[in-house]
């Protein structure tokens, strides 16, 4: 009648609830069929009178028969109560030190949205030195951090390879001058024998031209004295003579242009080569390296005896009391920052007033560069390269609800923040507005005067409720 899988389910629950580990659920239950014992006799009178019954089964107590049902009912009963309390009970509430959170209070102030960063001292008017000739270093005449002046000699470089070329360009332009003068010469000498050869054949013309005149004369005062002949060769002598003046002045002009054009060029070529030599002469004058500028030798890397190529560098000069500052800001914080602005450089002894006055338009390293101009009265520790933390000012709200900015906050974002009450604080959402360098505005979900916690709870992010002992 007990047999089978709801006897076994029912003792298993009842031996685990009990905690009674003698129990064997898997052993079959037994009624025993024997004859009913006899009663043994313990006295006399109606002691005896039962001595020899049988007590028959049926008689039995109800309860008695089913008292092991009644035992399963009451242990499955007394667990699913046990069951139900546990489920309804809430997990235990983890715990924190108050000294190991940070605590702040919701306010209603003034906000001021910033952005912050690190950086450095720069010079406003920086200048690189750098090598117009290559050469070896010969002498160091100076060393960083002296002022100079212009004209102030850095170091000496030595190349005789560049000497050499500045004799051979001198010796080209002191042959190209020589050209120059031989063919001025030639070519005034040629103009003046050209000249002469004209002035001889004109007094050939002249002199033609008047016998020719006189015959034509005598013939008409004197017929027959003059032959035809001699009439006609005088005329044909003075055509040819006057033909020839045209032609040799004509020859005296085209040799003028050619004169003109070979001094023209070869004067070309002679300023050609003595840019040329002025070149070399500037190469061999640049060996003697001097500041250029005005200012403070900031660097010079070098040693006697090193080899520099045209181009390398060998110095800087800056302008020590002419400075700005350079802010790195993160990429994602750099929006709405624009020159104008104003901005605060900390150098971590005094707080410089400035303003922002260029916005580099990439990102590099994920960061953004911004020029800060600073004034021309600066504290004498200020100096280049000088490490400063720059804050600058984009937006000012004269009232607004805010607190200390927590970890990984964002502008125009919903967080879980833990607000305190009593000493158990439970997290809230909260709608975040404009975010700056160190508070963030609230718009939804806190009320001023409300203590929140800051600290990072991110391990606790299970967890709605945290108890923070010692408040």
């Amino acid at each position: 009648m007990l047999q089978g899988a709801p006897w076994h389910t029912l003792c298993v629950f009842v031996a685990m609830t009990s905690g009674i580990a003698s129990v064997n659920c898997f052993a079959t239950p037994r009624i025993s069929t024997a004859p009913p014992r006899r009663l043994a006799a313990v006295g006399t009178g109606a002691d005896e009178a039962v001595e020899g019954m049988d007590l028959p089964r049926g008689e039995r107590p109800w309860w008695q028969a089913k008292r092991r049902w009644l035992v399963g009912a009451i242990a499955v009963l007394v667990g699913m109560v046990a069951i139900l309390v546990a489920a309804n009970l809430e997990p235990a509430i983890p715990s924190l030190p108050k000294e190991s959170v940070w605590l702040g209070q919701v306010e209603q102030a003034e906000f001021v949205r910033d952005v912050r960063g690190p950086g450095t001292l720069a010079p406003m008017q920086l200048r690189w030195i750098s090598a117009e000739s290559p050469g070896r270093v010969q002498e160091i005449l100076a060393l960083p951090g002296i002022e100079v002046a212009p004209d102030t000699p850095l170091l000496r470089l030595d190349n005789p390879e560049l000497e050499i070329q500045l004799l051979d360009a001198r010796q080209q332009l002191s042959d190209a001058a020589a050209s120059l003068v031989r063919l001025r010469f030639e070519a005034e000498s040629d103009r003046l024998a050209q000249v002469a050869l004209i002035a001889s054949v004109r007094t050939q013309y002249l002199e033609a031209k008047h016998r020719d005149e006189i015959n034509r004369e005598l013939r008409v005062q004197a017929p027959g004295l003059v032959a035809d002949f001699d009439l006609a060769r005088g005329e044909q002598l003075v055509q040819e003579l006057a033909n020839r003046m045209r032609i040799e002045a004509r020859r005296l002009g085209v040799l003028g242009d050619s004169t003109d054009r070979q001094i023209a060029a070869l004067e070309e070529q002679l300023e050609r080569l003595r840019a040329i030599s002025r070149f070399h002469e500037q190469r061999i004058a640049s060996l003697n390296v001097t500041a250029g500028v005005a200012g403070v030798l900031a660097e010079l890397p070098l040693q006697a005896g090193q080899s520099v190529q045209a181009g390398d560098i060998l110095g800087r000069v800056v302008e020590p009391r002419r400075l700005k500052a350079e802010i790195r800001i993160p990429q994602g914080q750099a929006e709405g920052v624009a020159p104008g602005q104003q901005a605060i450089v900390d150098t971590r002894g005094h707080r410089i007033e400035g303003t922002v006055s260029r916005v580099d338009p990439t990102v590099r390293s994920g960061t953004v560069t911004i020029d800060i101009a600073l004034p021309e009265s600066l504290p004498a520790a200020a100096r280049p390269d000088m490490s400063v933390d720059g804050t600058v000012i984009i937006d000012h709200i004269d009232s607004a609800m805010t607190i200390a900015r927590p970890p990984h906050a964002k502008p125009h974002t919903t967080v879980g923040i833990y607000r305190l009450q009593g000493d158990v604080a439970e997290r809230v959402p909260v709608r975040l507005g404009l975010v700056s360098a160190t508070r963030a505005e609230v718009l939804e979900g806190l009320e001023p005067g409300d203590t929140v916690v800051l600290s990072d709870m991110t391990s606790l992010k299970d967890h709605d409720r945290v108890r923070i002992d010692g408040t």
